[in-house]
């Protein structure tokens, strides 16, 4: 690890904001960067409160986000936020709108915000955006929000790598049955129905709260919650606060955050493997010619995907030049902390 990265690295653990902010900037940008980094942060990553907030678009997530915050800092708890916003397809930024949202909180040295993209995710959440999530958790933040993109299904992925999941929904949503089958539910550990003053909000909560307690999602430990916001006015924002307080005390008691935390950490474990050893795969080609014709014939029509695959994985000498490959990060690392 150079000096000015050393450097970031300490005064991010002593809490500078700048430093923590320019930090990020560099682990999103550089992979060998990013491992070197959470060598040395993830070990204080763990003293945050990791909350998720997940539903679909439009829920007002954002605003209870901003909401949360101002409750936890009126409490004296510091408060990280990393909302995750669409991809451009253009530009591969974020769109940036929560931090429009909560202008107010960027004056508040105890407040730090970081927006980013999904870069392609399915799950609403790439393993940088994790990454960002525990970096900020070692600056000394209480509580860390993830607020992730609507996707769907897939956003259940959000719940492996946080302590409290907050499932955010409206009476817009349509079918209750379908929020259901769309697995939000199953890993909600509290359900907000916002825009409560909307019509048809008193039914949607009376047909959640029978639906959680007949789909088993609640524990011996813990009651889920069903909690009415109208989160552009506060209402409710408060209650919904301190159930995410309560439920925190729960996992305490229960033994069951030292649970979640060894899932997270394994889920982790998986996700990094995957991504680097993709990333040697296509490292690999780029810089074996010999793969050029194969490319091209996929490209062309002329040779199907999987049998395109089948090939480049059984290329002589494939596997071992990725390995070495997705072992420099690991290398590095090792390095650095040698030098250290």
């Amino acid at each position: 690890m150079d000096r000015t990265t050393e450097a970031l690295v300490n005064e991010t653990l002593c809490g500078d904001r700048r430093s923590l902010a320019r930090l990020i900037s560099l682990v999103e940008k550089d992979r060998s960067v990013r491992s070197q980094v959470m060598r040395h942060l993830y070990p204080r990553a763990g003293r945050a409160h990791y909350v998720g907030l997940t539903g679909p678009p439009g829920g007002g997530k954002s605003t209870l986000v901003a909401g949360l915050t101002s409750i936890a800092r009126a409490n004296g708890a510091k408060v990280g936020v990393v909302a995750v916003d669409p991809t451009s397809p253009y530009s591969g930024g974020a769109l940036l709108g929560d931090r429009v949202r909560m202008q107010e909180h960027h004056v508040d040295d105890g407040v730090f915000i970081r927006s980013m993209a999904t870069r392609g995710d399915a799950g609403g959440l790439s393993q940088v955006a994790t990454d960002v999530a525990r970096i900020i958790g070692a600056s000394g933040k209480d509580m860390v929000m993830v607020e992730t993109v609507g996707v769907g299904q897939n956003e259940a992925d959000t719940s492996q790598i946080v302590d409290t999941t907050i499932v955010v929904t409206v009476p817009e949503s349509g079918d209750y049955v379908q929020l259901m089958k769309a697995g939000l539910m199953e890993t909600a550990d509290v359900v907000v129905v916002n825009k409560a003053d909307h019509a048809g909000a008193d039914q949607m909560i009376a047909q959640l709260a029978s639906m959680l307690c007949e789909s088993r999602t609640e524990h011996a430990w813990w009651r889920v919650h069903v909690v009415a916001t109208q989160a552009a006015n506060g209402q409710g924002v408060d209650e919904l606060y301190w159930h995410v307080r309560g439920h925190l005390d729960a996992l305490e008691r229960s033994g069951e955050l030292a649970r979640r935390r060894s899932q997270q950490r394994m889920k982790e474990l998986g996700c990094i493997l995957e991504e680097s050893l993709l990333c040697a795969v296509k490292e690999a080609m780029e810089e074996d010619d010999g793969f050029n014709p194969c490319l091209e014939k996929v490209a062309q029509g002329e040779l199907d995907p999987y049998a395109a695959a089948a090939e480049v994985l059984g290329s002589p000498g494939l596997l071992q030049r990725c390995l070495q490959r997705a072992g420099k990060c690991r290398d590095m690392g090792a390095q650095s902390l040698r030098e250290d």
